[in-house]
């Protein structure tokens, strides 16, 4: 689900995983049409970074 708000709603999904700041930076950039594509790319390359974290977090409290 957060991988089509990352394409539909790049600024959105920056909210959803807690960075405000790059939300807003992304907003700006989606309002021109032809700063939609490097939006949503950038908006799901962290969102990858996101889950990345989350599984890695998970990891270090499983082995505690």
């Amino acid at each position: 689900m957060r991988l089509i708000l990352a394409i539909l709603l790049p600024w959105l999904q920056f909210f959803t995983i807690g960075r405000p700041f790059a939300g807003i930076i992304c907003l700006i950039l989606q309002i021109t049409l032809i700063g939609w594509i490097p939006a949503a790319i950038w908006s799901v390359y962290a969102l990858s970074q996101y889950t990345t974290d989350q599984k890695i977090s998970r990891a270090i409290r499983g082995t505690r």
